[in-house]
């Protein structure tokens, strides 16, 4: 007997329908898995074979079952095909009554006693069945408030394999996840707390001053400085003025973390805005993703967040060329045989690094021993067209003893991030598209059509940015990198018209690492 079941296969963040086919033969009690498993697929069929032993259920022990998973060009990966395996070996063996759920997917991994275990990339899957017009996903106990996110598709949760025969022989044995999808958002977003705050750091506004320009506008920013000045502490507290996450930017993002397998039991939806922070000694496919198994890296991890490489200078420079492309197309393609991944990574970079292998050149208190050879060689590491893509460039100095022994009222984050709302309901208004996620682009992430629309400056605001580029060889890239800098500058100042002031202020932020070479 013939049996088909539904599931899905995750490549990068999206799923693509799978039919499990199953049919019976003349054999020796064998499962036989074909259509490209990897090695924990095929491992499926020990685990089904005891699942449905624990069940009691009798499988004539003369016969074959061949399970095949069809498209066969599609790479299959995983446990998650355990549960539609079993379900479409008890149909094909009419045990199991199949019209009720004929048009549902199923998604899950059995333990050897018929439990059903939780796997990653559920969401993924349930927004490709309800593309597909299933009525409803059978899914583990734990992925049901993930699956659930997913509006207008039934989901049904279950914790055995027996919990799917009694779904099968009448819908009404079984409970569909009740959860609401928005209210999960808002429940998640209400227990937002930042316990770091810029109200703790001492001095630094010019530093603030960048920080707020490349929150309000999704500006990559990279702080030079002496050790201790504050940089990471500053870099750690760019979260806590960033425009909250929208409900659509909620679900992309949840959609990548459950296909990296990094939701929580607590949370099954992501509505913080994320702030990575790998280490220099992480790998290229730490950093960028890929692998045997590809799954996304740090900087997909910090989609619609916060990339943060602290000791800019350390990381191989063969690790931060891999950046280029994704600072430009704010994602990341990974190619394997057979392949091509496409993970989101529209994320602001925020680097850090010492100005000199010592950490004290230009330094007012401390003085600096690298010769300009080893200054020279210090900043080699970091390449001319990676430095290009950074829009900010700030100067951390040492605070005074009067800053630091001083009770000052340091500026609120609270305060900083109501300027960086309004600039960006001002964009919001302004930079509508509906490919965008969010439905609107910030001015860091302007393409060359909307930076012409947007970013019209008068003649003697065009000539003094004509002057700046002539003084400082400016590349191209550069100029364009500006004009956005600009535009972000003149919202922040609730301005409609870019003007040289505002022209000024941009150029200013191009120079510091021009200076120290």
């Amino acid at each position: 007997m013939f049996a088909r079941v539904f599931s899905g296969a995750v490549l990068g963040v999206d799923a693509h329908p799978i039919e499990v086919e199953v049919d019976c033969c003349q054999g020796l009690g064998t499962i036989s898995v074909v259509g490209l498993p990897d090695a924990s697929v095929k491992e499926a069929q020990e685990r089904v074979k005891a699942a449905i032993k624990a069940c009691s259920f009798f499988i004539p022990p003369g016969k074959k079952w061949v399970v095949n998973l069809a498209p066969c060009h599609i790479r299959k990966e995983g446990p998650a095909y355990d549960l539609p395996i079993a379900t479409g070996i008890l149909a094909a063996t009419g045990l199991m009554p199949f019209e009720n759920v004929a048009d549902f997917w199923f998604v899950g991994e059995l333990s050897l006693s018929g439990s059903v275990r939780p796997v990653s990339g559920v969401l993924p899957i349930a927004v490709a069945a309800r593309r597909a017009g299933a009525k409803g996903i059978v899914v583990p106990e734990g992925n049901a408030e993930e699956a659930a996110l997913v509006e207008g598709l039934k989901v049904y949760p279950v914790s055995h394999l027996m919990q799917v025969f009694k779904i099968a022989e009448n819908l009404e044995n079984g409970t569909t996840y009740s959860g609401t999808s928005r209210s999960q958002f808002s429940r998640a977003a209400s227990r937002i707390v930042h316990h770091k705050d810029f109200r703790d750091v001492k001095g630094q506004s010019q530093t603030k001053r960048g920080l707020e320009i490349a929150a309000a506008g999704k500006h990559n920013i990279m702080m030079v400085g002496s050790p201790g000045s504050g940089k990471s502490m500053l870099a750690e507290r760019l979260p806590s003025i960033m425009p909250p996450l929208e409900f659509d930017e909620a679900i992309e993002l949840t959609k990548l973390w459950s296909v990296a397998g990094l939701l929580t039991e607590r949370e099954k939806i992501v509505a913080e805005r994320p702030f990575r922070s790998p280490h220099h000694t992480a790998s290229a496919v730490g950093l960028v993703g890929g692998g045997a198994h590809p799954k996304p890296g740090e900087i997909s991890l910090s989609h619609l967040g916060v990339l943060f490489l602290d000791e800019l200078t350390e990381f191989p420079r063969g690790h931060l060329e891999n950046l280029r492309q994704p600072l430009e197309t704010r994602q990341v393609m990974i190619s394997r045989a057979g392949q091509t991944l496409t993970y989101p990574a529209s994320f602001t970079l925020v680097a850090a690094c010492n100005p000199c292998p010592c950490g004290f050149r230009g330094d007012p208190v401390k003085h600096c021993y690298c010769t300009s050879s080893q200054a020279e060689r210090y900043w080699s590491r970091l390449s001319g067209p990676f430095l290009d893509r950074i829009d900010l460039q700030v100067e951390v100095s040492r605070l005074s003893v009067n800053e630091l022994t001083g009770n000052i009222n340091e500026e609120s984050s609270a305060s900083i991030k109501r300027r960086v709302e309004l600039a960006v309901d001002r964009q919001r208004l302004r930079n509508k598209s509906r490919t965008a996620v969010g439905g609107f682009h910030f001015n860091g992430t302007f393409g060359q059509r909307d930076l012409n629309r947007f970013c019209q400056i008068d003649s003697k605001t065009k000539e003094l940015l004509a002057r700046a580029v002539a003084q400082y060889s400016l590349s191209a890239r550069a100029y364009d990198r500006i004009l956005r800098l600009s535009r972000t500058i003149a919202d922040l100042g609730d301005c409609e018209n870019i003007t040289a002031e505002h022209v000024g202020e941009a150029i200013r932020y191009r120079l510091p690492l021009r200076m120290m070479h």
